[in-house]
Formats: C-alpha cells, sequence, structure tokens
C-alpha cells in the first residue's frame, strides 16, 4: 500500500491502531499506550518502518518529561530508601550477568555474541555501545538484535503482569503509597481554642512564638466578638477564641500552650478574605515564606500549601514553587494585592513554555556525550542517562534567572504522551523488521538465551522486591523497568498508576543499573 510509505501516515496509523487494540480488557487487563509496540512489531515486519529520528525525538521528551516529574522526589527518596533501591538493581544486574556467563561457559555461545545478548535483554543502548567498543567486533551488535526484541516485549508483558503474578491489587498499592506520603506531610486540619492558659493571657503572638512552638498557623482572633487578622504585636486576652491551622499533632500542640478546643465557629469578618491563590508569578519560585514577610507588609497569613494533590502546612523556611495552590488569610483590601504578588494566572498555569524543555534536552545531549575513564574502564551516560539526569538536576533547582524548569501536571503528561507514542512506534517497527530474519538465521536457540537473561532476573528480583527489599507493587515495577533500563517497561507502567511511584523508583535505579552493566559488560569481555 503506497500510503504506508509515507512516515507519517505510517506512524498515526500504528498510534491509532495501538490505542484501539490497549483499550480491549482480557481477564481485566488491558495493553493501553503499551500496546502501540506491538501492533508497530506487525508493521515492522511487513516493511513499514517509522524513521529512528522519530524514536530518539520521542525517546527525549518521554525521558526529559518523567526527570522533570521525579526529581523532587528522586533525591527524597535516595537518601530514604536509596540504599534499597541501588541493592535491587545491583542483584538484578548481577542475576543477568550470571546467567550470560553461564550461557557462555555452558552453552559455548561467543562471549562476544554472549554480551550482545545481555545488553539487548536489557534493553540497554550504552551497553550496547560499551559491548562495541569493548569487543570490536559485529558479533555484539547481532546478540543485541536478537536480545532486543523480547527484552522490548517481555519487560512490558512481565510488568503488566506482575500484580496478577504476586497477588496484589495495584488500587491496594495505590492507597497504600498514598497512607504513606501522608505520614510525610500529615492532613492539614483547622480548629478553634479558647485563650484560657494564665501563661499566655497578655502576651503577644511575637512572644508566644506561637508557630515555632507548635507548627501551627494561627489565622483568625477573635476578641471582644471580632474577628481580626493576627499580628506578631496583638496581645491576647482571656477568653479570645483563636483559629489554627496545621497537623493533628500542630493543633494538639496549641491546645496545651493556648486552651481547649471550641466548637464555638469564628465567624469571617466583612473585613477579612479567605481565598486560595496560585502561584503562576515566576518572580516568586523557589522563594521561602519567610522571604516573602507578607505578615508584616500586607498583614496576610499563609495558612496551607496545597502541591501535587498534597496539603503542606508552611513553615518560614517552605519553598514555594509554580503551580502551588495557596490558602491565604488577609483584609480584603490587601487581598488583590497579595493575589497579585503570587499571579493568581489560571491561563499562565495551562500555558506550556517550550523553551526550558529546550534547553535541558540540549543540557541532556551534551551530559550523555562526557566520557568518563577510570584507567582502562570508561563509561558515558548515553543519550537516556544524559538527559535524565539533567531533567532530575533542574527540576530540584526549579529555577535559573528567568527561566523555570517545572511544568505543570497537564503539560508534562501531554509531553510525555506524544514522546512516548512516537518512541514505541519506531522501536516497535525496527525490532519488527529483524525479528523474523534473526529467527531463520540464528535459530530459536540464541532467543532462549535472550529470553532467560530478560525474565529470569526480573522473575527473581520480583520477589526479592515482594518479600525481601518489602516493596510497595508500585515501586517495584518502577525499580525493574529501570534496573532493566527499559522505557517502554516504564511506558507499561505509566499506565498503570496515577501516582509517580514507579517513576521516582525508575529515576533512582537507572544511573545505579546503566554504571553496573557497563561494568559487568567489560568484564565478561576482559575473562571470557
Amino acid at each position: 500500500m503506497e500510503l504506508l510509505t509515507n512516515s507519517y501516515f505510517a506512524l498515526f496509523l500504528i498510534v491509532a491502531l495501538g490505542f484501539i487494540l490497549g483499550r480491549i480488557k482480557i481477564f481485566g487487563l488491558s495493553l493501553d499506550v503499551s500496546a502501540v509496540i506491538f501492533v508497530a512489531l506487525v508493521f515492522g515486519h511487513y516493511g513499514v518502518i517509522i524513521p529512528t529520528d522519530f524514536q530518539y525525538l520521542g525517546l527525549v521528551l518521554f525521558i526529559f518529561t518523567i526527570g522533570i516529574q521525579a526529581g523532587p522526589g528522586f533525591f527524597e527518596s535516595f537518601k530514604k530508601e536509596g540504599r534499597q533501591l541501588a541493592s535491587f538493581a545491583s542483584l538484578l544486574i548481577v542475576i543477568a550477568a550470571l546467567i550470560t556467563i553461564v550461557v557462555i561457559s555452558v552453552f559455548r555461545i561467543d562471549s562476544n555474541i554472549a554480551v550482545g545478548l545481555l545488553t539487548g535483554a536489557l534493553t540497554s543502548t550504552p551497553g550496547l555501545a560499551a559491548a562495541i567498543d569493548y569487543t570490536g567486533s559485529p558479533l555484539a551488535s547481532i546478540g543485541y538484535g536478537v536480545g532486543y526484541p523480547f527484552g522490548v516485549i517481555g519487560v512490558i508483558l512481565f510488568i503488566r503482569f506482575l500484580p496478577k503474578i504476586l497477588r496484589v491489587s495495584v488500587k491496594q498499592s495505590e492507597e497504600d503509597y498514598t497512607s504513606k506520603l501522608k505520614e510525610q506531610y500529615p492532613e492539614i486540619l483547622k480548629r478553634n481554642f479558647v485563650v484560657e492558659n494564665e501563661n499566655v493571657v497578655g502576651k503577644t503572638i511575637g512572644e508566644l512564638r506561637i508557630r515555632f512552638m507548635t507548627k501551627a498557623v494561627v489565622s483568625r482572633v477573635v476578641h471582644d466578638s471580632k474577628a481580626i487578622t493576627p499580628t506578631p504585636e496583638l496581645v491576647l486576652h482571656k477568653g479570645d477564641l483563636i483559629k489554627a491551622v496545621g497537623t493533628e499533632g500542630a493543633l494538639q500542640n496549641v491546645e496545651l500552650l493556648i486552651g481547649p478546643v471550641t466548637e464555638e465557629e469564628i465567624a469571617l469578618n466583612p473585613e477579612y478574605d479567605v481565598r486560595s491563590v496560585l502561584l503562576t508569578n515566576k518572580e516568586v519560585v523557589n522563594m521561602t515564606v519567610g522571604q516573602l514577610n507578607l505578615l508584616h507588609t500586607y498583614n496576610a497569613t499563609i495558612t496551607r500549601i496545597r502541591r501535587s494533590g498534597i496539603n503542606i502546612s508552611p513553615s518560614p523556611n517552605s519553598k514555594l514553587q509554580f503551580g502551588d495552590k495557596l490558602v491565604i488569610a488577609s483584609s480584603k483590601a490587601n487581598m488583590e494585592m497579595v493575589a497579585k504578588i503570587f499571579g493568581d494566572d489560571q491561563k499562565r498555569l495551562s500555558d506550556t513554555d517550550i523553551l526550558p524543555v529546550a534547553l535541558g534536552i540540549i543540557l541532556g545531549v551534551l551530559v550523555g556525550k562526557i566520557s568518563i575513564n577510570l584507567g582502562s574502564f570508561s563509561f558515558s551516560a548515553g543519550l537516556t542517562g544524559g538527559v535524565l539526569i539533567v531533567a532530575l538536576v533542574l527540576s530540584r533547582i526549579g529555577k535559573t534567572g528567568p527561566v523555570l524548569w517545572t511544568m505543570t501536571g497537564a503539560a508534562n503528561q501531554l509531553i510525555r504522551q506524544f514522546g512516548l507514542i512516537l518512541f514505541l512506534a519506531a522501536v516497535g517497527t525496527g525490532a519488527g523488521e529483524k525479528i523474523v530474519d534473526t529467527f531463520n538465521e540464528y535459530g530459536i536457540e540464541l532467543f532462549l538465551y535472550g529470553g532467560a537473561i530478560t525474565i529470569l532476573p526480573m522473575l527473581i528480583a520480583g520477589i526479592a522486591g515482594k518479600w525481601i527489599f518489602k516493596m510497595n507493587v508500585l515501586s517495584l515495577i518502577g525499580a525493574l523497568s529501570g534496573s532493566m533500563t527499559s522505557t517502554p517497561g516504564l511506558a507499561a507502567a505509566d499506565s498503570m498508576t496515577d501516582t509517580n511511584a514507579h517513576s521516582i523508583a525508575y529515576a533512582t535505579v537507572y544511573p545505579v543499573a546503566m554504571v553496573l552493566l557497563i561494568v559487568f559488560v567489560q568484564l565478561i569481555t576482559m575473562f571470557f
């Protein structure tokens, strides 16, 4: 069909058919966006090829947005769970390397083909580059070509079916993950108290240092039946009512400091306003609540920060991020000025600035080309690793001068999905083109070895992740796809959950797995 020679027509036909196929459920399971690669395999077998430029364009867009989304959580996760995730990735890579050594020693497979099988089974382009460099043999590319198709398909299928294999509910895992997040960011509550503690009567809010002592924010005070905005100079009198906002523990501290809880409502003063304001002003991004000095300048208080669906109790050291929703208490006269400081522009929040994406990817490509030499050993991050590392760092920085590195969830999701379908379609047609010829040339034997190097490490590591490392299944599938350096695997995980647990785990283990794989490629080449 002549139309299929048109790359754009073929690309979007594959995408459309993939999305149709992905919506079909069998036994409650569907492939979702991952189905694109299976449609692409069929098209590739019949000679329809999507240019590799689409593959690399899709790859950098997908990986960059993953890094931007996962960045802040990645650094927190690495501090808290980094050792566990690094151990998990190391276990999987060691098992894959041992199976490769067995294939060489027992089945007498040429070591040059075997290291190619290893890198193909783990879908690692940097690993293949290292294998070709160390072996100087084209056999590594052949091994990679044999191992790669099942490396792509096997990881996707394994990740899709892993919750069923482990008999774990994805929905329950999401609830567990959300519950764990709430432990880190406890629910923000509001409660009214009566001033009865003689030790605080007659003292100012500034003298009592209520925010420092209790970790709660006083948003309103009622004196002589009049609700007023709290200031550091405001003196508390016996019988006054105060409204405090904070975690359960913080509010308990307020009760101990101020007096008992009351069910009496505090009516809003006609001159007083409480409003949710969106942070869309780039000038305020990365500033702390304390630096803004709203209380002294505008007699306004930030009582709550809502970020990525989580309510955070603000402190003077809390850094503000683009897209934060701030609950602000202020006089009506000052509220408009306060809102203008933060931007509060819904339209701007929905805009997508492409400049940071372009600059970030440029930096990522350059970082990926840097080669680190340690004696006879050398490695580079490659395209995927370079872009991922830069995205993680930039999202952590947040802003450089006028350039804002973070992006809204909607913009991130759109660019990520677009990049993903380009990548899957091009990878699938490339693998489909060679899969039958490779099978005819080398027989089923090499495919079986490649399949073993793909599946057995994941199976053993998956069981260890569940029963030894006690990992949440969402983090487990992310860690598996990162340890296998599998972007299609991450794509499969991405369609299974709305949380970012898998993305954080992927971003944490990917650099570890990439470096370890290159090390083992060199060791196998040297000793076998």
